[in-house]
């Protein structure tokens, strides 16, 4: 099916529970989704041994780390993600709306291929924090 509308899309809630919704899309080759992240919230850092990552900023501010590199990222910034690269984000605003498209499929699950290194819930509170203390100004 070449053409979707968002509104009739599957909404899946994200595994790490409260943190958002997703909304699905899968070809042979890639994987696409809307993800709605809330306050504070998004994915435990992990990296993709294979896959390679874009995330398009639709909609609210979410603070970023990609690799060594960590900044405020809003409506129009384009972020990738090559394979292996360490990478997780928390919203600032009350919500933010984001656009994801994964290479390869593989199983067609956004969740694939994850890796989490040993310092994962501390990495995840640093960028609570931050975001904490960016939507706080």
């Amino acid at each position: 099916m070449p053409f979707y509308k968002t509104s009739e899309l599957k909404t899946v809630t994200l595994a790490s529970g409260s943190a958002g919704e997703f909304q699905p899309v899968a070809g042979d080759l890639m994987k696409a989704s809307l993800v709605t992240f809330r306050r504070e919230k998004g994915s435990v850092p992990h990296w993709h041994e294979k896959e390679e990552q874009f995330i398009l900023v639709l909609e609210g501010r979410r603070y970023m780390l990609v690799g060594d590199e960590e900044r405020v990222i809003g409506p129009g910034d384009l972020v990738h993600i090559p394979p292996g690269t360490l990478h997780s984000g928390r919203t600032i605003d009350e919500k933010a709306l984001v656009f994801v498209v994964k290479s390869p499929a593989e199983d067609k699950s956004l969740g694939a291929d994850q890796h989490f290194p040993s310092n994962a819930a501390e990495i995840a509170a640093r960028l609570e924090s931050k975001a904490r203390e960016l939507g706080a100004k």
